[in-house]
């Protein structure tokens, strides 16, 4: 074998095979896209999208009027192989990408992903529920399966610096995002989760308490409160935007910057294994949106996390 055959085997044998469950969001063509199109923009190395689960929810229409278009695109511009079942999609890839517009098959989904012993990332929302969402990362950690679930937000620049000590711990912070609901989910996990997300990554851990309410124009206001008298707002709007104040100084957050940041960060944990967000932290995400629908039927009365947590975990009656 010749040096250059060597090392094109050497390459062809490093790329992450990566499989794709839920194709009725159109994160499936753009992260297809980052991935497998050396031309495109932003393009991020070291894997290819080989494989793929079909999925769709019959009773969500933005799901199932799609998911036979992504398909087709990613059949015919990328040359993804289409397959019936998890199972067998497990054993053509080394890493799985659940994108299923969809939270509520997610448990079942990453169930049988992580019996597989395949490495995870999930989009949003992470499940359905707070209980499946803490029954997912219940199931990783007992089979020892990296997993993470995050936003394209969370990965935003301006988001990112302050995340990591641009202004110093951060005392107070507002995000917007757009937060269409969708009935058979809480309100907030739909696509609130966007803003929500850009709050944590700013506020971290540590929120204790929410309160539901509305803006002066009726949009969803949800206020937590954190340890230390630290305060997060998450306000819906129609765009994406923020501000976090520190202890030296303020800078804007919440921004869009794309998918590119997002899908950089998933092919370098599926090489690293290391997540780039603790289950922790989404855990407590879920929990806090969860609390602001349960602040809400309370008619705005305050709700903690940790009873919100508690009653997650109660068993099934």
């Amino acid at each position: 074998m010749t040096a250059l055959l060597a090392t094109a085997f050497a390459n062809a044998q490093d790329t992450i095979r990566i499989g794709m469950i839920g194709l009725d969001t159109s994160h499936v063509t753009a992260f297809t896209e980052t991935i497998n199109n050396p031309e495109a923009k932003g393009h991020v190395a070291g894997a290819k999208v080989i494989a793929a689960v079909k999925g769709g929810s019959p009773d969500i229409e933005s799901s199932i009027s799609r998911v036979d278009g992504y398909t087709k695109t990613l059949q015919e511009k990328y040359g993804v192989e289409i397959v019936e079942t998890v199972e067998e999609l497990c054993k053509m890839v080394d890493a799985v990408m659940i994108e299923a517009v969809d939270g509520r098959p997610h448990l079942e989904q990453a169930r049988k992903v992580i019996a597989a012993g395949k490495i995870v990332y999930i989009d949003k929302p992470v499940a359905g529920t707070l209980k499946d969402a803490i029954e997912i990362y219940r199931l990783a950690a007992e089979a020892g399966v990296p997993i993470f679930s995050s936003s394209s937000l969370r990965f935003a620049k301006s988001t990112q610096a302050v995340r990591n000590g641009s202004i110093g711990k951060v005392s107070y912070a507002q995000t917007s995002s757009p937060a269409s609901i969708d009935p058979h989910h809480p309100d907030l996990y739909w696509y609130g989760v966007h803003g929500c997300e850009s709050l944590f990554t700013v506020m971290g851990t540590g929120c204790e308490s929410v309160v539901r309410g509305k803006t002066a124009d009726g949009m969803i206001e949800v206020t937590g409160t954190w340890k230390g008298g630290r305060t997060g707002i998450f306000r819906e709007g129609k765009g994406y935007s923020g501000i976090a104040r520190g202890e030296e100084g303020e800078a804007e957050v919440g921004n869009f910057d794309g998918y590119q940041p997002l899908v950089a960060e998933v092919i370098k944990f599926f090489k690293t294994r290391k997540p780039p967000v603790s289950a922790e932290e989404t855990i407590e995400l879920f929990a806090f949106m969860e609390a602001a629908d349960e602040s809400k039927r309370r008619g705005g009365e305050a709700v903690t996390i940790a009873e919100t947590l508690e009653k997650a975990r109660q068993p099934a009656q």
